[in-house]
């Protein structure tokens, strides 16, 4: 399988395919049916931040009704997990010192 050079954002929620597009945290080397699973974690991630944001509106909803962040933590600990399997060793090594790799 031939792997691509991809460069990505958690910040900013994006995979990008130039390194002078925007900004970016992690370069990581991957096949490029791994992209998709990035994109669509990225994306899961964001509907549930809105979610988050278009109930803080309510009061009478609790913070821990929806189970929101629970959610948010896990895909957010996948994408560690992903950049982790793809990236170089000094990159791996940063990751697992990360609370959200534990």
């Amino acid at each position: 399988m031939e792997k691509y050079k991809a460069y990505v954002s958690v910040a900013n929620q994006r995979v990008y395919f130039q390194p002078d597009v925007s900004a970016w945290e992690y370069e990581v080397s991957l096949e490029r049916e791994y992209i998709p699973i990035f994109q669509n974690l990225f994306e899961q991630t964001n509907e549930m931040e809105n979610m988050n944001f278009f109930r803080s509106h309510f009061r009478f909803i609790p913070a821990f009704y929806e189970g929101f962040n629970d959610d948010i933590e896990i895909r957010t600990k996948k994408i560690y997990a992903l950049i982790h399997e793809f990236t170089d060793e000094e990159t791996q090594k940063f990751i697992e010192e990360l609370p959200y790799f534990r």
